[in-house]
C-alpha cells in the first residue's frame, strides 16, 4: 500500500481516490481515517440523478463511536452520501480496513462517471480527439491504471504546447531553432507569450508525466494524478475565460459598432 505524508480528505478518498489504492494512517492521523468513515462534512461532487453538482452528506443509521481509532482494525464499513436536492439520489462507497489501511474497494456510480461531468466544458477549448484522450486518463485512473492515465496526459500536454507552436512560429522574429532544439521546459519558456501563466510557471509537470511513463509505480502515478489532472484543468480554465473574453469583447465591438450607426443615421 502506498503510504502518503497527508492523510487524503473524505472528499479526496470518496471522489479521486481510485478502486484499491489504500492509505495507511499513521497514530497521529486517527481522526481523518475517522473522518472517511463518520463524518457527516458537505461533499460537493455530481449527482447523476440531478444531472449537476449537489451537495452530499453522509446517512448514517444508529448510533456512532467518536473515539477516532473507532475504525482501525480488520473489517469493512459503507459510505452512503444522500443529495441536498432529493434524499433518493444516493452515492455508494465500500471500504475495506486491514489494521491502519484503508482502501475503496467499490461505489456507485463508477468513479468515471462522477469525474467525467466536470470536464465536458473542455470540450469547447480542445480538439475532439484530446477531449476523448482526457477523458480515458480519467476512465484508466478510476480502473486503477496509473502509467496508462499517463500517456494521454502526457499527450494532450504536448497538444497544449503544439499548438502555442503553431501560433508562435508564424510571428516575426520567432527563433524555430531555439525551440526545436530545446528540452520541453526550454520550449515552454520561450512560448510564455502564447501559453497560459499556469503552464508556463509549472512546466516541470510534463517531467512528472514523462517519469510515470519510465520510472513511478503504478501507484505513484495514481497518487500523482489528481494533481496532474488538476493542474491541466487549470491551463484549460485560463483557456476557457481567454476565450469568454474574447466573445464578449467581440459582442461589445459589434454592439457598439450598431449604436454608432443608429447614431449616424439620426442625425
Amino acid at each position: 500500500m502506498t503510504v502518503l505524508k497527508e492523510p487524503p480528505s473524505p472528499h479526496e478518498f470518496y471522489i479521486s481516490y481510485p478502486l484499491y489504492q489504500g492509505f495507511t494512517f499513521a497514530k497521529e492521523q486517527s481522526q481523518a481515517g475517522w473522518d472517511i468513515a463518520y463524518s457527516r462534512e458537505p461533499i460537493d461532487t455530481y449527482c447523476p440523478e440531478c444531472n449537476a453538482h449537489s451537495i452530499f452528506r453522509q446517512h448514517i443509521n444508529g448510533g456512532i463511536s467518536h473515539n477516532p481509532e473507532a475504525w482501525v482494525g480488520d473489517g469493512r464499513f459503507v459510505v452512503v452520501l444522500k443529495c441536498s436536492r432529493d434524499a433518493n439520489h444516493e452515492l455508494f462507497f465500500l471500504f475495506k480496513v486491514e489494521d491502519r489501511t484503508m482502501q475503496k474497494i467499490g461505489q456507485h456510480p463508477s468513479l468515471a462517471n462522477l469525474n467525467t461531468y466536470d470536464v465536458r466544458q473542455y470540450a469547447a477549448v480542445l480538439d475532439k480527439e484530446d477531449f476523448k484522450e482526457l477523458n480515458k486518463a480519467i476512465g484508466l485512473a478510476a480502473h486503477g491504471v496509473g502509467v496508462g492515465s499517463f500517456v494521454y496526459l502526457r499527450r494532450i500536454f504536448e497538444n497544449l504546447v503544439d499548438s502555442a507552436y503553431q501560433n508562435a512560429k508564424k510571428d516575426d522574429g520567432w527563433d524555430d531553432d531555439a525551440y526545436r532544439n530545446g528540452r520541453m521546459a526550454d520550449r515552454i519558456q520561450l512560448l510564455a507569450g502564447y501559453l497560459p501563466d499556469f503552464l508556463v510557471e509549472n512546466r516541470s509537470m510534463y517531467k512528472i508525466l514523462s517519469q510515470g511513463l519510465h520510472e513511478l509505480t503504478e501507484e505513484e502515478c495514481l497518487a500523482a494524478f489528481p494533481i496532474l489532472k488538476m493542474g491541466i484543468e487549470l491551463v484549460l480554465d485560463e483557456q476557457l475565460a481567454a476565450k469568454a473574453k474574447q466573445q464578449k469583447l467581440e459582442q461589445a465591438k459589434k454592439a457598439i459598432h450598431v449604436l454608432v450607426s443608429k447614431a449616424s443615421a439620426d442625425k
